[in-house]
């Protein structure tokens, strides 16, 4: 049942609207920073150890039952910029309208009533876990590969790269991934006794700048 409900989750076709996101590759394409397969691998790997990090902790701990809502104020702590803010509050609502649909709970009920306007995409994912009978380390390998399986799809179409080069990318990363989740399942067990400051909080300065500069853009490809 879990292992299904996992790969229910992380499926790309899982209408969480995250298609229309590029996770930052759209500015670093138009920048320069991203331009080929190594530079892609450069990329997905910054992200992993920052805001991967980041999503996986605070989805961890929500599918282990932390205050959905204390979490949610977290995770804007952990979002400076209001572009990113908002963002990940649209993937959120977007998140659970699907998650409510497939797997119905109480948890997700509670937590749609009290953020109407979205919670935060990666608490959602976490109570989403909890509700289909996930663990706290399924949901950070969930938030984890979602943090760069995105841009390596984005890479595809902005460069017009070779999907398997992208998915070879990814395939390197996949202990980092392993790494990553367990981290973030260990620090999500911690805050149950040491309070929201044993989930990482990992910053990355140059996604935040690219992503408000990017919502400013009056043409892109992608919402983020």
């Amino acid at each position: 049942m879990s292992r299904t409900a996992l790969l229910v989750l992380a499926d790309g076709r899982f209408p969480a609207g995250g298609h229309a996101h590029s996770g930052g590759m759209e500015a670093a394409v138009a920048s320069g920073r991203v331009y080929d397969t190594a530079s892609l691998e450069t990329f997905c790997r910054g992200r992993l150890h920052t805001a991967g990090l980041v999503a996986a902790g605070l989805a961890a701990a929500a599918a282990d039952g932390y205050d959905a809502l204390a979490l949610d104020e977290a995770a804007d702590t952990r979002t400076p910029v209001p572009a990113l803010r908002h963002i990940s509050r649209r993937l959120g609502r977007q998140l659970m309208r699907a998650a409510r649909a497939t797997w119905p709970s109480t948890d997700l009920d509670h937590l749609a009533r009290h953020r109407p306007q979205g919670a935060h995409q990666a608490v959602v994912l976490g109570v989403t876990a909890r509700a289909a009978g996930l663990t706290s380390l399924d949901a950070a390998q969930a938030a984890a590969y979602e943090s760069v399986g995105g841009p390596a799809t984005a890479a595809v179409r902005l460069l017009s790269l070779d999907p398997f080069d992208a998915t070879a990318v990814l395939a390197r990363l996949a202990g980092e991934l392993d790494t990553v989740a367990d981290t973030s399942a260990d620090a999500a067990g911690r805050a149950a006794t040491e309070g929201l400051t044993a989930l990482p909080a990992a910053s990355a300065p140059l996604l935040d700048i690219t992503g408000e500069q990017h919502a400013a853009w009056p043409v892109r490809l992608f919402a983020s």
